[in-house]
């Protein structure tokens, strides 16, 4: 069973939005996390989102605050990104990843993260 799995991405015009689904098989406990960095072509990742499950903490990238929101349902284990005002720099493979960063100063650190899913394209054209 694939331990992360993201569902959600397209193509969308700029000032759209798009909204993504992250799950995974693991159980949260101590500093867990689960987060949304994005990788746009001939660039490096980049951290967007996460949301840490001690406090209920949510963190955004500059670059996306007050754009795009980061949430959870326990339920199902899964997080989501909604994506709003969507721009052309918003253009890369979005991937998920679940971890345990030691506190929230590490929460935007790609290397923190245990398991990753395998991206979802997401296009915005203008």
């Amino acid at each position: 069973q694939v331990p992360v799995v993201e569902s959600g991405g397209g193509s969308v015009q700029a000032g759209g939005s798009l909204k993504l689904s992250c799950t995974t098989t693991k159980r949260p406990f101590g500093e867990y996390a689960m987060g949304w960095f994005r990788q746009a072509r001939g660039k490096e990742r980049e951290f967007v989102a996460a949301f840490r499950w001690r406090g209920s903490g949510t963190f955004y990238a500059d670059s996306v605050e007050g754009r795009f929101t980061i949430s959870r349902d326990d339920a199902e284990n899964t997080i989501f990104l909604q994506m709003d005002s969507l721009k052309p720099e918003d253009t890369g493979v979005y991937s998920c990843a679940v971890g345990w960063p030691p506190g929230p100063t590490r929460i935007h650190i790609a290397g923190e993260y245990i398991y990753w899913g395998q991206g979802t394209q997401v296009t915005v054209v203008s």
